[in-house]
């Protein structure tokens, strides 16, 4: 395969972050610039492997009609974009070019592991619709994930600048992401998963690809390697509080808005930041909650409320709160230098802790 778009005029973007604009417009943006780059790529897939991937990113239904469903707030590329603004030179339209590249991979790769997780965690429902695995079974969905990976790493390679660089650092990121998906199953094995040993873990699953997204910004933008590393640093802080954000949405979260049941997390047993402070409190509810949570036995709808009731009384609700907004102010602090260049990161920082949970 051999990529044409960084010659096509369609993807020479100019200067694409024009001031002014909300977290929703930017992201926005950032889908309309990146959607034609993604759909060129997919398109170059086999029938077998391009309609599950099609559907899984919205596309069209499992019958390969088009449809329009939830395909994701694409935070990533939209980070990517908003790093190389900060980082770059207004109107440089071969960084952004290059930029364009660099956020379609990276949402390649966020969307294969996705479908990979779902198959680990035996989720049937993702943005209210079946799962992968769900309509084509198991095989069928590792094998999109994988196409998926390979399609990242094409898009990527058809960069203008910073193509290898940036490759290396994707490929780096994926190894630590798989390390922290890792420890995430080993997790659900264990009688006791300490706060530091979660933290650790979500530093690689989720930290790790939005780190990534911000340096491979500035790569394309040329910054200097100390920039690279800063923006990285603001993207791990900024996971942090997007997974803290999540992980109270798996819990107390709007299923219209999630697309998977009340109190899905729980329902799985799944230890996530506020179940283990909770069981770490040392509160009458932290007992209570333990009791109910670790018996092993299956929770019903009933049984979840009255577990997510036990968590917000033992603190883990409270806590999750106040360390998603610290984690923002942290990375916040990483790109103060930067000024007017970086609002859309700021705003970006903002719409992270913004979600309805």
């Amino acid at each position: 395969m051999t990529s044409s778009a960084a010659a096509d005029p369609a993807f020479d973007t100019g200067t694409p972050w024009e001031g002014g604009d909300g977290a929703a417009q930017i992201l926005t943006r950032a889908h309309q610039l990146t959607k034609p780059l993604l759909r060129a790529a997919v398109d170059t897939l086999p029938a077998e492997l391009r309609l599950p991937i099609g559907y899984h990113l919205g596309w069209w239904n499992a019958a390969g009609v088009a449809a329009v469903a939830e395909s994701g707030k694409g935070l990533r590329p939209a980070l990517v974009l908003a790093s190389a603004r900060a980082a770059g030179k207004r109107g440089d339209s071969e960084w952004s070019t290059g930029a364009v590249h660099a956020a379609a991979a990276i949402e390649l790769v966020h969307n294969f592991t996705l479908i990979h997780d779902d198959v680990m965690d035996g989720d049937e429902m993702r943005r209210g619709r079946p799962t992968v695995w769900r309509v084509w079974g198991i095989d069928d969905a590792v094998l999109a994930g994988d196409a998926m990976h390979g399609l990242a790493i094409w898009t990527l390679a058809g960069a203008p600048i910073a193509a290898l660089s940036g490759i290396a650092r994707l490929e780096e990121a994926v190894i630590e992401l798989c390390l922290g998906q890792h420890s995430d199953c080993a997790a659900e094995t264990k009688t006791e998963v300490t706060l530091d040993e979660c933290l650790e873990t979500l530093q690689h699953k989720t930290g790790a690809l939005l780190g990534c997204a911000c340096a491979m910004g500035a790569l394309c933008a040329g910054a200097r390697p100390d920039e690279v590393e800063a923006m990285d640093h603001f993207g791990r802080e900024l996971g942090l509080a997007f997974q803290l954000v999540d992980d109270l949405m798996g819990i107390w979260g709007d299923p219209a808005r999630t697309g998977k049941p009340v109190g899905n997390d729980l329902l799985r047993h799944k230890r996530s930041l506020p179940v283990v402070v909770a069981l770490e409190s040392g509160t009458a509810a932290g007992r209570e909650f333990a009791e109910l949570y670790c018996s092993g036995e299956p929770l019903d709808g009933q049984s979840a409320v009255r577990a997510a009731d036990l968590i917000a009384r033992a603190g883990g609700r409270r806590w999750a709160q106040a360390e998603s907004i610290r984690h923002v102010r942290a990375a916040k602090s990483r790109i103060s230098g930067y000024g007017g260049r970086a609002k859309d990161l700021m705003q970006l920082a903002d719409c992270v802790v913004e979600r309805d949970h």
